[in-house]
């Protein structure tokens, strides 16, 4: 009893007004809501109450289906774009050089002595077949062809196609050896050049086709250079590389001169010896005192392309790249060449990109959230996608082939693929590298970051030195370096380069939310007002009801169940109970035997009650509140 009447004293208090049903409840608050709606179902007659509340329930409907759209598209978390433009005095990109050769062929010939040999006998079986020259394999070292060799798949019998071996000219498919050569019995087009990858002792083999020759001996070519160079240590391919002394003939920063001490040198396995100037990691980096290419950075380099790696690098120049202080250069990727025998003119414009981060745009501020491991952390840098991209693969590639390959990073205790710890790696990685699925996993798992600085090039280039000059400057340069009155430089080895901000003008592309709290409220209270005529405070009521509801719920239930525990406790009697003459006849009459009937109400051989007047009830004399008897008679009412 104390507990309910707390509970209807406290409901009596939130209520001020309403009655204790919920008739009464409703009725209430039709009659005080500042909601139109409810008002006029109270007050109208009964057609005009059925309209109103067809009206108000049409109305409620159509701003619970507004509000729904309006939260939906809030919680699409929609952004836009704004983009700003401003100028003032910018940091000088870090500029990243290598050579398009990752190695000096005169330190690296005597690990590739075999692999050229077998390159110099495909090439001849390819351009000049001859049927003599079957048995000129026979002085190679075919360790590395048969892992890996190159084959001929002849497509006239798109049925029966037959695959020939270009050096030993061996049919896998029962053919006989002496077939015609290969250059003069079909075209490009019925015969195609392919690589033969096998795994598992040979039992599963995958051919990796191309279109042309020169494609598949490149990759070929490549691809046991990668095998070559993975067992070779750091320190001896750092020292068979292009040095920065070589390679930086002048440098020019503005007005300041520089020279190769001013570049931080990294080894980029694709590229060898790569050097940056302005990476800022141990000092501040450098500002340009003005746009234009006097106070630009200009650069003269020497490739020195008659010692490349013929095989390796088909390609000369010098390969460069701008990009922000403190980040890996990622040159393969997103470098540009500077063809020799040429000054290139770089003009550069700045864009900064500022991504909102979740839940609007899916980035990262360090990759700190990302669940792929960093292998570039070792290098101090921040965090980009490609650093996340190339670190994904690797980690699939130890995963699935148990090795790393040579190109990335490895992690702690891996080591690198080659043919002789690892024989079935090549198979493994063609697999990976044309997965579809290992791309989209990596992509989905990466991601942009949220802060990023991206240099628009404006590229112009033009014929240095000019045959006017060409003398004199190539014996200045070969003077400077070699202290030689004799020209040690060429003109197809020279680079000029010419690197400077177009202007201090640059573009701020921002994200901001394009739908926030103050639209998603504004919204909300305009589809209410406009059906409902309705505000905040009309939600308060509403919300004030919902709470009388449950106040009276709650009371009714604690009754329900009470009244539920008293019936249970009630012991069961299925003949009615004895008389007061009975009862005090078995008190004063020891030998009284009362009816049979009249003991079954009294299981287990229980004692009969004693007998006697009930006691005065002593409340009825106290003086009580007023409040609690009301409270006490409300409570009997209900």
């Amino acid at each position: 009893m104390h507990v309910k009447k707390y509970l209807l004293k406290g409901l009596h208090r939130l209520q001020k007004g309403p009655g204790y049903s919920y008739k009464e409840l409703l009725v209430w608050y039709c009659n005080n809501t500042n909601t139109h709606g409810p008002k006029r179902i109270i007050c109208e007659g009964p057609k005009k109450k059925a309209l109103w509340l067809l009206l108000t329930l049409l109305f409620a409907c159509l701003v619970c289906w507004q509000w729904g759209v309006f939260i939906r598209t809030y919680l699409g978390w929609e952004v836009s774009v704004a983009l700003s433009l401003g100028f003032k005095t910018m940091d000088f990109p870090a500029v990243t050089l290598c050579n398009a050769s990752p190695f000096q062929y005169s330190k690296v010939k005597h690990l590739l002595k075999d692999l050229d040999e077998l390159m110099e006998a495909v090439l001849e079986r390819i351009v000049a077949p001859e049927p003599g020259r079957a048995n000129a394999s026979s002085t190679l070292n075919l360790t590395i062809w048969n892992h890996t060799p190159l084959v001929l798949i002849d497509e006239r019998d798109p049925r029966h196609p037959v695959v020939l071996d270009l050096l030993g000219s061996n049919n896998t498919n029962g053919s006989a050896s002496g077939s015609p050569a290969p250059g003069r019995t079909c075209s490009a087009q019925e015969c195609k050049v392919a690589m033969r990858l096998c795994s598992l002792n040979g039992t599963a083999c995958a051919f990796w086709n191309f279109t042309s020759a020169t494609q598949a001996v490149t990759e070929w070519y490549v691809l046991q250079a990668t095998n070559i160079f993975s067992q070779v240590p750091r320190q001896e391919l750092v020292a068979m590389g292009y040095s920065a002394q070589r390679m930086i003939l002048a440098c020019l920063f503005g007005t300041e001169p520089c020279s190769h001490r001013n570049f931080t040198a990294i080894f980029y396995p694709y590229y060898g010896n790569c050097y940056i100037f302005n990476w800022g990691m141990t000092k501040k980096a450098l500002p340009s005192a003005n746009p234009g290419s006097e106070f630009g950075l200009k650069l003269v380099l020497d490739i020195g392309q008659e010692d490349y790696v013929p095989f390796l690098a088909s390609t000369a120049g010098a390969r460069l790249l701008l990009h922000e202080q403190r980040t890996y250069p990622f040159i393969r990727e997103e470098g540009i060449y500077a063809m020799t025998g040429t000054e290139t003119s770089i003009g550069v414009l700045v864009d900064k990109l500022q991504r909102m981060g979740e839940p609007y745009s899916p980035c990262t501020v360090n990759g700190s959230d990302v669940a792929v491991q960093n292998l570039y952390s070792d290098y101090n840098t921040t965090y980009s996608i490609q650093a996340c991209l190339h670190s994904c693969f690797q980690d699939h590639m130890i995963h699935n082939c148990s090795c790393g390959h040579y190109l990335y990073p490895l992690p702690q205790g891996e080591r690198y693929c080659n043919n002789q710890d690892f024989p079935d790696w090549a198979h493994c990685y063609l697999d990976l590298r044309i997965s579809v699925a290992l791309r989209e996993t990596c992509i989905s798992m990466c991601k942009e970051s949220c802060n990023d600085t991206q240099y628009k090039m404006t590229i112009s280039m033009a014929d240095w030195p000019s045959e006017a000059s060409e003398d004199w400057i190539l014996h200045v340069l070969s003077q400077e370096r070699d202290q030689s009155p004799n020209i040690t430089v060429s003109r197809n080895g020279i680079v000029k380069l010419n690197i400077y901000f177009q202007e201090f003008n640059y573009r701020t592309i921002e994200e901001s939310a394009a739908n926030n709290i103050v639209w998603l409220l504004s919204n909300l209270g305009g589809q209410f007002g406009f059906w409902m005529g309705g505000s905040v405070l009309c939600l308060i009521e509403f919300g004030e009801i919902i709470i009388d509801f449950l106040w009276i719920t709650i009371i009714r239930l604690v009754a329900f169940l009470r009244s539920l525990r008293r019936r249970r406790a009630r012991a069961p009697c299925d003949s009615p109970p004895p008389t007061v003459a009975e009862l005090v006849e078995a008190h004063t009459n020891f030998g009284f035997q009362p009816d049979p009937a009249s003991r079954e109400g009294y299981p287990n051989g229980q004692p009969l009650p004693i007998p006697g007047t009930p006691p005065p009830n002593y409340d009825s004399l106290r003086l009580q509140p007023l409040d609690t008897i009301e409270s006490d008679s409300e409570g009997d009412a209900i």
